[in-house]
Protein backbone atom coordinates (compact mmCIF):
# COMPACT_ATOMS: atom_id res chain seq x y z
CA UNK A 1 0.00 0.00 0.00
CA UNK A 2 3.46 2.56 1.01
CA UNK A 3 5.54 1.32 -1.52
CA UNK A 4 5.94 4.64 -3.06
CA UNK A 5 7.00 5.66 0.50
CA UNK A 6 9.63 2.70 0.35
CA UNK A 7 11.24 2.91 -2.80
CA UNK A 8 11.00 6.99 -2.22
CA UNK A 9 13.09 6.85 0.43
CA UNK A 10 15.42 4.38 -1.48
CA UNK A 11 16.34 6.45 -3.90
CA UNK A 12 16.81 9.65 -1.37
CA UNK A 13 20.10 7.21 -0.13
CA UNK A 14 18.04 6.25 2.95
CA UNK A 15 19.06 3.06 3.82
CA UNK A 16 16.25 0.73 4.67
CA UNK A 17 15.87 -3.15 4.46
CA UNK A 18 12.79 -5.35 4.32
CA UNK A 19 13.45 -5.35 8.15
CA UNK A 20 12.71 -2.24 9.01
CA UNK A 21 9.90 -2.27 6.37
CA UNK A 22 8.38 -5.13 7.95
CA UNK A 23 8.51 -3.65 11.59
CA UNK A 24 6.83 -0.78 10.18
CA UNK A 25 3.74 -2.40 8.79
CA UNK A 26 3.46 -4.42 11.81
CA UNK A 27 3.39 -1.59 13.93
CA UNK A 28 0.80 -0.28 11.23
CA UNK A 29 -1.46 -3.82 12.26
CA UNK A 30 -1.00 -2.72 15.78
CA UNK A 31 -2.74 0.50 15.21
CA UNK A 32 0.05 2.24 16.55
CA UNK A 33 -0.14 5.29 13.94
CA UNK A 34 -3.76 6.20 15.79
CA UNK A 35 -5.92 8.15 13.65
CA UNK A 36 -4.01 11.37 12.79
CA UNK A 37 -1.69 11.59 10.07
CA UNK A 38 0.98 13.39 12.41
CA UNK A 39 1.29 9.78 14.51
CA UNK A 40 1.36 8.16 11.07
CA UNK A 41 4.37 10.14 10.48
CA UNK A 42 6.46 9.90 13.64
CA UNK A 43 5.85 6.09 13.43
CA UNK A 44 7.20 5.74 9.89
CA UNK A 45 10.67 7.83 11.04
CA UNK A 46 11.10 5.71 14.18
CA UNK A 47 10.44 2.52 12.25
CA UNK A 48 12.17 3.19 8.83
CA UNK A 49 15.13 5.71 9.92
CA UNK A 50 18.28 4.63 11.37
CA UNK A 51 19.95 7.97 11.76
CA UNK A 52 18.89 11.69 12.16
CA UNK A 53 21.04 12.47 9.14
CA UNK A 54 18.43 10.92 6.82
CA UNK A 55 15.48 12.97 8.46
CA UNK A 56 15.68 15.65 6.18
CA UNK A 57 15.64 12.69 2.88
CA UNK A 58 12.34 11.29 5.00
CA UNK A 59 10.58 14.65 4.84
CA UNK A 60 10.98 15.17 1.50
CA UNK A 61 9.39 11.50 0.53
CA UNK A 62 6.53 12.01 2.92
CA UNK A 63 5.89 15.26 2.03
CA UNK A 64 5.75 13.95 -1.88
CA UNK A 65 3.47 10.95 -1.12
CA UNK A 66 1.50 12.02 1.23
CA UNK A 67 1.26 15.97 0.09
CA UNK A 68 2.38 17.30 3.37
CA UNK A 69 0.63 17.07 7.01
CA UNK A 70 -2.28 18.59 8.52
CA UNK A 71 -1.78 21.42 11.09
CA UNK A 72 -2.29 21.60 14.54
CA UNK A 73 -5.61 23.76 14.06
CA UNK A 74 -7.94 21.21 13.69
CA UNK A 75 -8.93 21.76 10.08
CA UNK A 76 -11.00 19.14 8.87
CA UNK A 77 -10.54 17.01 6.18
CA UNK A 78 -13.99 18.38 4.60
CA UNK A 79 -12.91 22.03 4.62
CA UNK A 80 -9.54 21.07 3.20
CA UNK A 81 -11.78 18.88 0.53
CA UNK A 82 -13.60 21.93 -0.11
CA UNK A 83 -10.56 24.17 -0.98
CA UNK A 84 -9.48 21.78 -3.65
CA UNK A 85 -9.64 22.57 -7.73
CA UNK A 86 -9.71 26.46 -6.88
CA UNK A 87 -11.93 28.88 -8.85
CA UNK A 88 -10.11 30.82 -11.51
CA UNK A 89 -9.66 34.42 -10.11
CA UNK A 90 -9.62 37.39 -12.73
CA UNK A 91 -8.62 39.76 -9.87
CA UNK A 92 -9.82 42.78 -7.90
CA UNK A 93 -10.20 46.36 -9.18
CA UNK A 94 -8.61 49.29 -7.34
CA UNK A 95 -12.45 50.44 -5.89
CA UNK A 96 -12.88 46.96 -4.49
CA UNK A 97 -9.43 46.53 -3.17
CA UNK A 98 -10.20 49.49 -1.00
CA UNK A 99 -13.29 48.70 -0.06
CA UNK A 100 -12.09 45.72 1.47
CA UNK A 101 -11.62 45.50 5.50
CA UNK A 102 -8.19 45.37 7.19
CA UNK A 103 -7.96 42.93 10.21
CA UNK A 104 -5.98 43.34 12.84
CA UNK A 105 -4.67 39.17 13.95
CA UNK A 106 -6.83 38.49 16.87
CA UNK A 107 -9.81 40.10 14.73
CA UNK A 108 -8.81 37.42 11.74
CA UNK A 109 -8.30 34.52 14.10
CA UNK A 110 -11.53 34.61 15.80
CA UNK A 111 -12.92 35.12 13.04
CA UNK A 112 -11.98 32.56 11.07
CA UNK A 113 -12.76 29.87 14.26
CA UNK A 114 -16.23 31.57 14.28
CA UNK A 115 -16.37 30.87 10.29
CA UNK A 116 -14.75 27.66 10.39
CA UNK A 117 -18.16 26.50 12.74
CA UNK A 118 -20.53 28.16 10.49
CA UNK A 119 -19.92 26.76 7.45
CA UNK A 120 -21.34 23.61 6.14
CA UNK A 121 -20.64 23.63 2.25
CA UNK A 122 -18.13 24.68 0.03
CA UNK A 123 -18.04 28.51 -1.39
CA UNK A 124 -15.49 30.22 -4.25
CA UNK A 125 -15.21 33.36 -5.71
CA UNK A 126 -17.18 35.19 -2.14
CA UNK A 127 -16.48 37.58 0.57
CA UNK A 128 -17.51 35.96 3.44
CA UNK A 129 -16.56 31.96 3.80
CA UNK A 130 -13.36 29.91 3.97
CA UNK A 131 -12.72 29.37 0.30
CA UNK A 132 -10.93 30.17 -2.75
CA UNK A 133 -10.73 32.93 -5.94
CA UNK A 134 -12.57 35.57 -3.87
CA UNK A 135 -11.98 38.63 -1.43
CA UNK A 136 -12.60 36.70 1.51
CA UNK A 137 -10.14 36.75 4.11
CA UNK A 138 -10.04 32.83 4.80
CA UNK A 139 -8.74 30.83 2.15
CA UNK A 140 -6.56 30.69 -0.98
CA UNK A 141 -6.11 31.68 -4.28
CA UNK A 142 -7.93 35.15 -3.71
CA UNK A 143 -6.52 38.61 -2.29
CA UNK A 144 -7.06 39.97 0.49
CA UNK A 145 -5.15 42.58 2.54
CA UNK A 146 -4.91 40.50 5.89
CA UNK A 147 -6.05 37.18 4.84
CA UNK A 148 -5.22 33.60 6.64
CA UNK A 149 -4.10 31.04 4.20
CA UNK A 150 -5.73 27.88 3.90
CA UNK A 151 -5.45 24.44 2.22
CA UNK A 152 -3.26 26.10 -0.56
CA UNK A 153 0.45 26.84 -2.04
CA UNK A 154 1.84 30.65 -1.50
CA UNK A 155 0.65 32.94 -4.46
CA UNK A 156 1.73 36.47 -4.06
CA UNK A 157 3.35 35.88 -0.62
CA UNK A 158 0.85 38.28 1.36
CA UNK A 159 -0.84 36.28 3.95
CA UNK A 160 -0.93 37.35 7.06
CA UNK A 161 -1.36 33.96 8.79
CA UNK A 162 -1.34 30.53 7.37
CA UNK A 163 -3.28 27.54 8.64
CA UNK A 164 -1.66 24.51 8.65
CA UNK A 165 1.49 23.81 10.63
CA UNK A 166 4.90 24.92 9.44
CA UNK A 167 6.84 21.56 8.67
CA UNK A 168 10.34 22.09 6.94
CA UNK A 169 13.61 20.53 5.82
CA UNK A 170 16.73 21.13 6.85
CA UNK A 171 18.99 22.67 3.87
CA UNK A 172 22.01 19.46 3.11
CA UNK A 173 25.29 19.44 4.59
CA UNK A 174 26.46 16.55 1.87
CA UNK A 175 26.23 18.01 -1.49
CA UNK A 176 29.51 16.95 -3.28
CA UNK A 177 28.40 18.17 -6.96
CA UNK A 178 28.71 22.11 -8.19
CA UNK A 179 30.53 22.92 -4.96
CA UNK A 180 33.56 24.43 -6.07
CA UNK A 181 32.50 27.85 -6.71
CA UNK A 182 30.93 28.44 -4.01
CA UNK A 183 34.05 27.10 -2.10
CA UNK A 184 36.13 29.36 -4.05
CA UNK A 185 33.58 32.25 -3.42
CA UNK A 186 33.81 31.42 0.71
CA UNK A 187 37.85 31.33 0.67
CA UNK A 188 37.84 35.15 1.32
CA UNK A 189 36.53 34.29 5.06
CA UNK A 190 40.30 32.61 5.16
CA UNK A 191 41.54 36.23 7.35
CA UNK A 192 44.13 35.33 8.94
CA UNK A 193 45.32 37.07 11.72
CA UNK A 194 48.19 36.61 14.55
CA UNK A 195 46.40 35.85 17.85
CA UNK A 196 47.15 34.04 21.03
CA UNK A 197 50.41 32.95 22.60
CA UNK A 198 53.71 33.78 21.16
CA UNK A 199 55.18 30.31 20.72
CA UNK A 200 55.90 30.50 16.80
CA UNK A 201 59.94 31.35 15.89
CA UNK A 202 60.14 34.74 14.26
CA UNK A 203 63.17 34.30 12.06
CA UNK A 204 63.39 37.40 10.26
CA UNK A 205 62.93 39.46 13.11
CA UNK A 206 65.31 37.27 15.65
CA UNK A 207 68.00 37.58 12.71
CA UNK A 208 67.28 41.90 13.16
CA UNK A 209 67.72 41.78 17.05
CA UNK A 210 70.75 39.22 16.95
CA UNK A 211 72.50 41.61 14.47
CA UNK A 212 71.45 44.12 16.81
CA UNK A 213 72.74 42.83 19.75
CA UNK A 214 76.75 42.38 17.59
CA UNK A 215 75.76 38.41 17.39
CA UNK A 216 74.24 37.60 20.63
CA UNK A 217 71.56 35.25 19.97
CA UNK A 218 68.09 37.30 20.75
CA UNK A 219 65.16 34.78 19.95
CA UNK A 220 62.08 36.55 18.83
CA UNK A 221 58.38 34.90 18.78
CA UNK A 222 55.39 36.06 17.91
CA UNK A 223 51.86 34.82 17.56
CA UNK A 224 50.68 31.94 15.01
CA UNK A 225 48.75 32.93 11.98
CA UNK A 226 45.21 31.76 12.54
CA UNK A 227 41.81 32.62 11.13
CA UNK A 228 40.24 34.55 13.68
CA UNK A 229 36.95 34.56 11.66
CA UNK A 230 33.71 33.49 13.65
CA UNK A 231 30.74 33.41 11.46
CA UNK A 232 26.80 32.94 12.60
CA UNK A 233 24.24 31.82 9.61
CA UNK A 234 20.96 32.68 10.07
CA UNK A 235 18.75 31.15 7.21
CA UNK A 236 15.11 31.28 6.07
CA UNK A 237 13.79 28.17 5.14
CA UNK A 238 9.95 26.86 3.78
CA UNK A 239 7.64 28.53 2.02
CA UNK A 240 8.85 30.73 -0.66
CA UNK A 241 12.21 29.44 -0.16
CA UNK A 242 11.45 25.98 -1.23
CA UNK A 243 12.81 26.81 -4.83
CA UNK A 244 16.06 27.65 -3.82
CA UNK A 245 16.70 24.57 -1.72
CA UNK A 246 19.79 22.97 -3.66
CA UNK A 247 21.44 26.71 -3.49
CA UNK A 248 21.14 26.85 -0.27
CA UNK A 249 21.97 23.10 0.46
CA UNK A 250 24.89 23.95 -1.61
CA UNK A 251 26.09 27.20 0.53
CA UNK A 252 25.57 25.50 4.18
CA UNK A 253 27.60 22.36 2.69
CA UNK A 254 30.16 24.44 1.78
CA UNK A 255 30.09 26.18 5.05
CA UNK A 256 30.53 22.99 6.75
CA UNK A 257 33.26 22.25 5.23
CA UNK A 258 34.74 25.40 5.18
CA UNK A 259 38.21 24.97 7.28
CA UNK A 260 39.35 28.22 8.06
CA UNK A 261 36.45 29.13 10.34
CA UNK A 262 37.66 29.75 13.50
CA UNK A 263 34.00 28.70 14.77
CA UNK A 264 30.58 28.60 12.78
CA UNK A 265 26.85 28.77 13.84
CA UNK A 266 23.57 28.48 11.52
CA UNK A 267 20.07 29.10 12.68
CA UNK A 268 16.71 28.27 10.77
CA UNK A 269 13.67 30.78 11.15
CA UNK A 270 10.96 30.96 8.64
CA UNK A 271 10.27 34.59 6.61
CA UNK A 272 11.83 36.89 9.73
CA UNK A 273 13.70 36.49 12.83
CA UNK A 274 11.57 36.80 16.27
CA UNK A 275 12.05 35.66 19.93
CA UNK A 276 13.45 32.40 18.63
CA UNK A 277 15.95 30.86 16.17
CA UNK A 278 15.61 27.19 15.98
CA UNK A 279 18.61 24.35 15.34
CA UNK A 280 16.72 22.45 12.32
CA UNK A 281 14.32 23.55 9.71
CA UNK A 282 11.84 21.39 11.15
CA UNK A 283 11.20 24.12 13.60
CA UNK A 284 10.14 22.20 17.10
CA UNK A 285 9.74 23.16 20.44
CA UNK A 286 13.07 21.00 21.27
CA UNK A 287 14.85 23.46 18.93
CA UNK A 288 14.48 26.56 19.75
CA UNK A 289 17.50 29.15 20.72
CA UNK A 290 15.87 32.20 22.31
CA UNK A 291 17.72 35.19 20.25
CA UNK A 292 18.31 37.06 23.01
CA UNK A 293 20.76 34.24 24.52
CA UNK A 294 22.27 34.31 21.16
CA UNK A 295 22.99 38.05 21.11
CA UNK A 296 24.08 37.71 24.79
CA UNK A 297 26.72 34.55 23.52
CA UNK A 298 28.37 36.28 20.55
CA UNK A 299 30.27 39.17 20.76
CA UNK A 300 30.47 42.24 18.20
CA UNK A 301 33.65 40.32 16.26
CA UNK A 302 31.04 37.47 15.08
CA UNK A 303 30.42 38.13 11.30
CA UNK A 304 26.28 37.65 10.63
CA UNK A 305 25.39 36.20 7.23
CA UNK A 306 21.52 36.17 7.06
CA UNK A 307 20.04 34.24 4.14
CA UNK A 308 16.01 34.62 3.01
CA UNK A 309 14.23 36.46 0.44
CA UNK A 310 13.05 38.91 2.75
CA UNK A 311 9.63 39.01 1.29
CA UNK A 312 6.68 38.74 3.69
CA UNK A 313 2.72 40.27 4.46
CA UNK A 314 4.32 44.19 5.90
CA UNK A 315 2.98 42.67 9.69
CA UNK A 316 5.29 40.12 9.95
CA UNK A 317 7.67 42.55 9.91
CA UNK A 318 6.36 45.65 11.18
CA UNK A 319 3.71 44.75 13.71
CA UNK A 320 3.33 43.03 17.12
CA UNK A 321 2.13 39.12 17.28
CA UNK A 322 3.03 39.24 13.45
CA UNK A 323 4.62 36.01 13.03
CA UNK A 324 2.47 33.79 10.03
CA UNK A 325 1.94 31.42 12.42
CA UNK A 326 -0.65 31.55 14.70
CA UNK A 327 0.91 29.38 17.20
CA UNK A 328 4.30 31.27 17.41
CA UNK A 329 2.91 34.80 17.70
CA UNK A 330 5.08 37.04 19.68
CA UNK A 331 4.11 40.82 21.49
CA UNK A 332 7.63 42.40 19.84
CA UNK A 333 7.74 42.65 16.02
CA UNK A 334 10.49 41.09 13.85
CA UNK A 335 11.69 44.80 12.71
CA UNK A 336 13.42 45.21 16.57
CA UNK A 337 15.27 41.99 16.58
CA UNK A 338 16.70 43.18 12.95
CA UNK A 339 17.77 46.11 14.15
CA UNK A 340 18.88 44.84 17.45
CA UNK A 341 21.41 42.15 14.98
CA UNK A 342 22.30 45.35 12.61
CA UNK A 343 23.41 47.18 15.90
CA UNK A 344 25.19 44.00 18.04
CA UNK A 345 27.56 42.76 15.30
CA UNK A 346 30.10 44.70 13.93
CA UNK A 347 30.06 43.24 10.45
CA UNK A 348 26.69 42.00 8.81
CA UNK A 349 25.46 40.96 5.40
CA UNK A 350 21.93 39.88 4.00
CA UNK A 351 21.57 37.62 0.91
CA UNK A 352 18.66 37.20 -1.14
CA UNK A 353 18.17 34.06 -3.33
CA UNK A 354 15.57 36.64 -5.70
CA UNK A 355 16.60 38.25 -8.42
CA UNK A 356 17.78 41.47 -7.73
CA UNK A 357 15.43 43.17 -10.31
CA UNK A 358 12.60 42.36 -8.07
CA UNK A 359 14.21 43.33 -4.45
CA UNK A 360 11.82 46.97 -4.99
CA UNK A 361 8.82 45.56 -5.44
CA UNK A 362 8.30 44.27 -1.81
CA UNK A 363 7.95 47.13 0.73
CA UNK A 364 9.69 44.39 3.62
CA UNK A 365 12.71 43.60 1.21
CA UNK A 366 12.90 47.34 0.85
CA UNK A 367 13.19 48.05 4.99
CA UNK A 368 15.58 45.13 5.50
CA UNK A 369 18.31 46.60 2.99
CA UNK A 370 17.97 49.86 5.37
CA UNK A 371 19.31 47.47 8.08
CA UNK A 372 21.56 45.30 6.38
CA UNK A 373 23.66 44.97 2.90
CA UNK A 374 22.18 42.91 0.42
CA UNK A 375 23.81 40.54 -1.52
CA UNK A 376 22.49 38.24 -4.57
CA UNK A 377 22.42 34.52 -4.05
CA UNK A 378 25.14 33.86 -6.91
CA UNK A 379 28.40 32.97 -6.87
CA UNK A 380 29.41 36.79 -7.37
CA UNK A 381 27.01 37.71 -4.69
CA UNK A 382 28.42 35.52 -2.51
CA UNK A 383 32.09 37.12 -2.98
CA UNK A 384 31.26 40.21 -2.55
CA UNK A 385 28.88 39.36 0.71
CA UNK A 386 32.55 37.70 2.36
CA UNK A 387 34.49 40.44 1.67
CA UNK A 388 31.72 43.11 2.92
CA UNK A 389 32.43 40.78 5.97
CA UNK A 390 35.66 40.91 5.96
CA UNK A 391 36.91 44.01 4.80
CA UNK A 392 36.31 47.69 5.15
CA UNK A 393 32.12 47.55 5.97
CA UNK A 394 30.30 47.61 2.52
CA UNK A 395 27.55 50.83 1.42
CA UNK A 396 23.67 49.91 1.77
CA UNK A 397 22.68 49.20 -1.71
Amino acid sequence: MFLDLFYGLRDEGVPISMKEWMMFMDALKQGLHGASLLRFYHLGRACLVKSEVYFDAYDRVFAKVFEGIEGELDIEDEVLEWLRDPKNFEGLTDEQRAMLEHLTHDELMKRFLETLAEQDERHDGGGRWVGTGGRSPYGHGGEHPTGIRVGGPAKSRSAMKVAEERRFSNYRTDLSMDLRQTKVALRRLRHLTRVGPEDELDLDETIDETCRNAGDIELVFRPEKRNNVRLLLLMDVGGTMDPYFEPMSRLLTALHEERGLREFQAYYFHNTIYEHVFKTGQMSHDDVVPTGDLLRRLNSRWKLLIVGDGAMHPAELMEPFGNIDPRRVSETPSIYWLQKFAEHFNRSVWVNPDSPKIWNHTMTTRVIRRLFPMYHLSVDGIEDAVTALVGARAPLH
